[in-house]
């Protein structure tokens, strides 16, 4: 079964049709970002901060009624609280990209999952 999800941008928004398993699988991508960026800014038990080690970008690709991209650069953005991703939605006849606050997106998917297990109980 298939609902929108809304992504909260900072001009306006967007959504397209998702399903719970996607939603569930781009949590897990959306959670290593939130890992890796934690880790970067944890202190050693010295209280120095650790030396980031680099990281490869995430991606996470979804193909439904439309083609959704989601990558972020962990190794450019100094914690999760300025994170940024870039979204792609297209099909044959649109394409659109814009930047979004990692903070948001997350919370953009949590709540798609929670009207999803609302509704089915």
């Amino acid at each position: 079964m298939t609902s929108q999800l809304v992504f909260n941008l900072a001009s306006g928004s967007a959504s397209c049709g998702f399903t719970l398993t996607a939603a569930q699988e781009l949590q897990a991508k959306l959670n290593e970002i939130v890992r890796i960026l934690k880790a970067k800014t944890a202190e050693t038990p010295s209280g120095e901060r650790a030396k980031p080690k680099p990281h490869q970008p995430i991606e996470y690709q979804y193909a439904g009624d439309v083609f959704l991209e989601i990558f972020c650069n962990p190794n450019i953005w100094a914690n999760v609280f300025v994170a940024k991703v870039s979204i792609t939605l297209r099909d044959d006849r649109i394409r659109l990209s814009s930047e979004a606050e990692l903070t948001r997106i997350i919370e953009d998917v949590e709540r798609f999952v929670e009207q999803i297990d609302t509704a089915r109980s």
